[in-house]
């Protein structure tokens, strides 16, 4: 299954391409979204990292049907990236994402969860969405619990700040479309 353009009321969701890159290069390198992310991010982040990203993982495993990367634009400026939004089919590690400080806080990464989660469970057919997260992370444990998800497992993980608690949340396909219908 290709990764396909979804458009929500706010965002435009595109599939990632080589190009992008350039403007993941300008963008992720901040302190404020890296430091929750896993250990093998480098840090600091090294000219052309984006583009091996993009070319070496991302576009590679959505070649192997293993995973589906969009790049986060506003509508009201859909030629700026303001971040990145994937699903992977690894076990309990189906989902992650990053958005620039700047348009944090305003529910936009809840619209673009919500649209990917609809991809995951109705056009991929999963039966459960895991997102591992460093248990510090409060933005990103507030949206896993909003949306339904339930805290399965605790432990210790690597991450570009240093080792944290990490915490293992899901859902499964049922517990979503019985949100869903609510």
């Amino acid at each position: 299954m290709t990764t396909p353009e979804i458009i929500t009321s706010r965002l435009i969701l595109r599939p990632l391409c080589s190009e992008d890159a350039i403007h993941i290069q300008r963008k992720f390198p901040r302190w404020e979204i890296v430091r929750y992310l896993i250990a093998s991010v480098p840090w600091p982040f090294p000219e052309g990292a984006a583009q091996h990203y993009v070319d070496n993982v991302a576009l590679e495993a959505s070649r192997n049907g293993k995973g589906w990367f969009w790049s986060l634009r506003h509508k009201d400026n859909d030629q700026e990236l303001i971040g990145v939004i994937s699903l992977m089919d690894l076990p309990d590690n189906n989902r992650g994402f990053w958005l620039v400080p700047e348009f944090q806080g305003q529910g936009l990464m809840t619209e673009a969860c919500e649209a990917v989660n609809y991809f995951w469970f109705e056009t991929l057919d999963k039966e459960v969405l895991r997102a591992p997260k460093a248990a510090v992370n409060e933005r990103s444990r507030q949206l896993s619990s909003r949306s339904g998800m339930r805290l399965v497992r605790t432990e210790k993980a690597q991450y570009v700040s240093g080792e944290l608690d990490s915490e293992l949340w899901e859902i499964t396909r049922e517990e979503w479309r019985r949100l869903a219908r609510e």
